[in-house]
């Protein structure tokens, strides 16, 4: 079993900046990759930024681009997702997800993830 809680949500204005947590324990098992999705209000769940445990490769959604960076600390077992200039559409619940197979295709789709943290709100203002 994977258990994920995130942390670092909030409120803020546009043009500002929040860094997200996502901290990890696994029971036995190896996490081959993590990555943040998103889903506003009316929307479906999409792919933020992602990253591969072993190599540190990072995929990003194109709105995210320069500015938003995903990380990971692979002592702490803890993902982040720093997030730059804020806009009102980045307003969303924020989950991260982990997976316990290896990486194939694209790892910013929902598919390819087998653990879910609860999700934090992040809600910019204009």
């Amino acid at each position: 079993q994977v258990q994920l809680v995130e942390s670092g949500g909030g409120s803020v204005p546009a043009g500002g900046s929040l860094r997200l947590s996502c901290a990890a324990s696994a029971d036995n098992l190896e996490i081959y990759h993590m990555g943040w999705f998103r889903q506003g209000p009316g929307k479906e769940r999409d792919g933020v930024a992602a990253i591969v445990i072993g190599d540190g490769r990072v995929y990003y959604a194109d709105s995210v681009k320069g500015r938003f960076t995903v990380s990971r600390d692979t002592a702490k077992n803890t993902m982040y997702l720093q997030m730059n200039n804020l806009k009102p559409e980045d307003t969303a619940i924020y989950t991260c997800a982990a997976s316990s197979r290896p990486p194939w295709g694209s790892i910013l789709s929902t598919a390819k993830y087998n653990y879910w943290g609860q999700g934090t709100q992040v809600t910019v203002s204009s």
